[in-house]
């Protein structure tokens, strides 16, 4: 049995309080796994709301270094004290935006945080099984730095910046009873890319389902349409989207995929 609950979103639920940011815990059989933890100690408190204790957490992943996803990580490793920090081999405190072509603004995971608890994070290149039937994958779409520059989001090398090709950004892949689910948090390398890439790597198995932000917050209706139209051409059942997907890109989406869609909010609890 694989089961998610939502602990942070955008949406809130009428007990539980949201934020721009995302959490989601997925059990698989008798394991525990947080992917991220929110834009603040929200997560925390949600968790234990929920009926969680952050101590049971077997796993924790991060899905791309940015601090939407990473700013509860502090808190996390002050009230669990067993399990590791996944991270993808470029991760550093280097991930910038631009704004109105002059203005930079860091958006990265929390500064030190990495010299801080170095001894919790784990550190994952290529094709990795975290435990069994779970797997982290890493982007394999070639020129992703096209969608950094399109995004004005960048990473800093040096003196320089340069457009983010987002290879601090893994999938979170849990074998299910129906398939393969896919966990992507933002999708910034694009939904369609991302179900590409699975099915790449896992030739031989069937994808059931995507869940995560789509990043569509800031695209027309027209490139909406055209994702959500790509999508159900891959084949796949279920998607589940919210987070910078944002309300307005999540209807144009419903109306291309019908009962395949699902919205992300606080407290959703989905089993497979």
């Amino acid at each position: 049995m694989t089961k998610f609950t939502v602990v942070v979103d955008n949406v809130k639920s009428d007990e539980l309080d949201g934020e721009w940011g995302l959490s989601i815990l997925i059990e698989r059989d008798d394991k525990k796994i947080l992917l991220d933890a929110g834009g603040s100690e929200l997560f925390a408190e949600n968790l234990q709301k929920l009926g969680f204790d952050i101590k049971d957490i077997d796993y924790a992943v991060l899905s791309h270094a940015h601090y939407d996803h990473a700013n509860g990580m502090p808190r996390f490793f002050r009230d669990n004290k067993k399990a590791k920090f996944y991270l993808r081999e470029t991760t550093a405190e280097n991930c910038f935006a631009i704004d109105y072509l002059i203005f930079r603004r860091y958006i990265g995971i929390p500064r030190n945080v990495i010299r801080d608890y170095r001894e919790r994070i784990e550190f994952v290149s290529g094709d990795y099984k975290l435990c069994e039937g779970v797997y982290l994958i890493p982007h394999k779409t070639p020129c992703l730095d096209l969608i950094g520059k399109r995004e004005k989001m960048y990473t800093k090398v040096g003196r320089r910046l340069i457009p983010d090709n987002f290879s601090h950004e893994q999938s979170l892949v849990v074998e299910t009873e129906k398939g393969l689910v896919i966990f992507n948090s933002c999708s910034h390398a694009g939904a369609v890319n991302i179900i590409n890439e699975i099915k790449d790597t896992f030739p031989d198995k069937h994808i059931y389902g995507l869940i995560g932000g789509f990043h569509l917050y800031n695209k027309s209706k027209s490139e909406v349409e055209e994702v959500a139209k790509n999508i159900l051409g891959t084949g796949i059942e279920y998607v589940c989207t919210g987070h910078c997907t944002m309300n307005r890109a999540y209807k144009i989406m419903k109306e291309e995929l019908g009962d395949k869609l699902e919205q992300l909010h606080v407290g959703l609890v989905k089993e497979f």
